[in-house]
């Protein structure tokens, strides 16, 4: 796996992963950025949601669960002086699909924090992580009110 980092203007930098990706990062204002883009250490945040989403959505898919949506909000808090590590990250797991098993879906956070996530594992070297999740079933809200 690669990755390649280029100074475009500034303080902004242009990423481009080895799959031919690419996202644009910046500064803010007070270290000679113009905000024009995501901030480095909330790419990491970002990094850890979509590799957990990804185990999450998969273990469940791999169970036969029929899985409709996935969102992961993650929160970080950071250290106070440099190193500015995050020392604690929540994440907030909201799945939606027709009639979830509660159990499989608490499952399916747990492989991915203990078996499946590199970023998970790597960043909870360093950092607390605590989660939370919900469960929607799309089954009821779909189904056709009675009169």
């Amino acid at each position: 796996m690669k990755a390649l980092v280029k100074l475009v203007d500034g303080m902004m930098f242009v990423g481009e992963s080895g799959s031919g990706h690419a996202v644009v990062m910046d500064g803010a204002p007070e270290y000679g950025g113009r905000n024009l883009g995501i901030r480095p250490m909330e790419m990491l945040l970002i990094g850890l949601g979509g590799c957990t989403a990804f185990d999450v959505v998969q273990i469940l898919r791999k169970g036969r669960e029929q899985v409709t949506d996935c969102e992961v909000e993650v929160s970080g808090e950071r250290a106070e002086t440099d190193p500015k590590v995050f020392t604690k990250i929540h994440m907030e797991y909201r799945v939606s699909g027709r009639n979830l098993a509660p159990s499989k879906v608490e499952r399916a956070i747990q492989l991915s924090k203990e078996k499946y996530c590199s970023a998970s594992i790597m960043l909870g070297a360093v950092a607390e992580i605590t989660h939370s999740w919900t469960a929607l079933d799309t089954a009821e809200a779909s189904e056709p009110a009675a009169f």
